[in-house]
């Protein structure tokens, strides 16, 4: 009787840890299907709680009367007359005038530090920052960046102000709510919802990353922030893709991520400071990789090497760029990135693929702003042979040795060595790729080897087929801008059908 009572406890023990782990996983099950049908009811709480840090901006710029277009009347119309009357009686036309526009921003400091887009306040003479308790400051500029069009503002407050602090863009997911605010045409405080419609979008600059989304923006908007459901700035709003100037679902705010660097530097220098390798570089493709036997198609190939930072540390054209401060180097734009986030000064190790196998360079940046004067050119040190002028026809081109014609006409120096390209077969690849008539082919080959005459030429491509290569790398130049183009060296014949 003992042990059958036992015996029938544990039978019940095993029928609750049963039944406790049933309900148990039914209530993960309910949270999962909650969380991911969740929508928040309201946004009221939210716009409460940080609309007192998001401001609107009136800017207000003096210009000349005579700064805008004037008609044009045919001498002798009939209306010639009609509008020289009119400028007479208006003889005060040409009198200084006021014009204002509008546009918004956000506090992300108690003493009055305010972000907004640097086309709000460009050209500005003043700046006038309206709060949400309708309170009136006037406010001056610490810095500016157009690249990233981000504006930092400054008002004096004896009073500690309302303000909003960034969040990381990085954990910003497609799909994720977000939530606008701003000024939209001048009518003043508004909110407006939406979703993450997509991330790293690139517009037009070298250093965009933004995130689009479908959250009402409109013209007013600029400079307003973009929220995340837990009220961090992820994004700062500066424009929108639109036929009629109004809001058809896409817009896009600068990622909080560059912003934050950016608005750190203005506060610190009032200006930007950012990392410069001094190169220029392209972006790797599967053709150019095959001609230079690389195995994976990233990096950022470099098609010229200015006097800089680059130079000193021994960076050839031609190099592809694998690794820079110990991050993998996906693509250009990757590239241009990391380098302007890296601090100037800083000696940082960059490995490049050169001759089959891999280098490792320790290059110290220099500063962007101070370079960007600077125009990098080739810079060929071979003589020109003194030989009778050569042609030939291969891979879709017609080559030319550099005459002192042709020096002249392309305004090129007496030292530019290589074969000139006087005609491009339309149906030939390189044609395609976008190789012309007066582009010059300086350099070829895996390693990047100077061309001075057809025979150099020839001789490459011939030790290129040996080696089992498809495709023949060329490191074209045009108006002192070069690229990489890689051409194939089996050229595709037609049937007697043309096909």
């Amino acid at each position: 009787m003992k042990v059958q009572t036992v015996s029938m406890t544990r039978q019940n023990i095993n029928g609750l840890r049963a039944l406790w782990l049933t309900a148990l996983a039914f209530a993960i099950l309910l949270a999962q299907t909650i969380a991911a049908q969740a929508r928040p009811d309201s946004f009221a709480d939210l716009a409460e709680k940080f609309s007192p840090a998001v401001v609107n901006i009136t800017t207000s710029t003096v210009m000349a009367q005579g700064a805008g277009p004037s008609p044009i009347v045919p001498e002798g119309s009939p209306f010639e007359d009609f509008f020289r009357q009119f400028r007479e009686r208006n003889e005060d036309g040409d009198r200084p005038r006021r014009t204002s526009a509008l546009g918004s921003g956000f506090v992300i400091s108690e003493d009055g530090y305010v972000v907004t887009n640097n086309h709000v306040i460009e050209s500005a003479d003043e700046i006038i920052i309206e709060f949400y308790s309708g309170k009136e400051l006037e406010a001056k500029v610490i810095g500016t960046d157009p690249k990233t069009d981000i504006a930092l503002l400054k008002v004096d407050t004896k009073e500690p102000l309302p303000f909003v602090s960034f969040g990381d863009s990085d954990l910003a997911r497609v799909g994720d709510w977000v939530v606008a605010m701003g000024n939209p045409l001048g009518q003043g405080f508004s909110v407006s919802a939406g979703i993450v419609s997509a991330r790293n979008r690139a517009l037009s600059g070298t250093y965009d990353d933004y995130i689009q989304t479908d959250a009402a923006i409109n013209r007013g908007n600029s400079g307003g922030p973009l929220f995340n459901l837990d009220g961090d700035v992820i994004g700062v709003n500066t424009a929108i893709l639109s036929p009629n100037g109004g809001s058809i679902g896409i817009g896009f705010s600068m990622a909080s991520n560059v912003v934050t660097k950016v608005v750190k530097q203005l506060q610190e220098f009032g200006e930007t400071r950012r990392g410069w390798l001094g190169v220029r570089i392209q972006d790797v493709t599967d053709d150019v990789a095959e001609a230079i036997g690389l195995e994976k198609v990233a990096g950022a190939l470099v098609t010229d090497v200015p006097e800089g930072p680059a130079a000193e540390a021994g960076m050839e054209s031609g190099d592809v760029i694998m690794s820079f401060d110990g991050k993998e180097v996906a693509d250009t734009r990757g590239l241009v990135r990391q380098v302007g986030n890296t601090e100037v000064g800083k000696t940082v190790r960059v490995i490049v693929f050169r001759d089959g196998k891999t280098q490792t360079l320790k290059v110290t940046l220099g500063r962007r702003e101070a370079a960007e004067g600077a125009i990098p050119a080739a810079q060929p040190g071979n003589d020109e042979k003194s030989e009778e002028p050569q042609q030939k026809e291969m891979l879709g081109l017609s080559l030319s040795a550099i005459t002192n014609e042709a020096r002249t006409a392309l305004n090129l120096d007496a030292d530019t060595t290589g074969l000139l390209v006087t005609d491009v077969d339309e149906l030939s690849e390189a044609y395609e790729k976008g190789v012309r008539p007066g582009d010059l082919i300086t350099e070829a080959g895996a390693g990047m080897l100077q061309i001075s005459g057809i025979a150099d030429f020839e001789e490459l491509v011939t030790k290129a087929k040996e080696a089992g290569r498809k495709s023949i790398l060329l490191r074209v130049v045009r108006d002192q801008d070069a690229r990489f183009v890689a051409l194939p060296l089996e050229e595709k014949e037609m049937n007697k059908d043309g096909e």
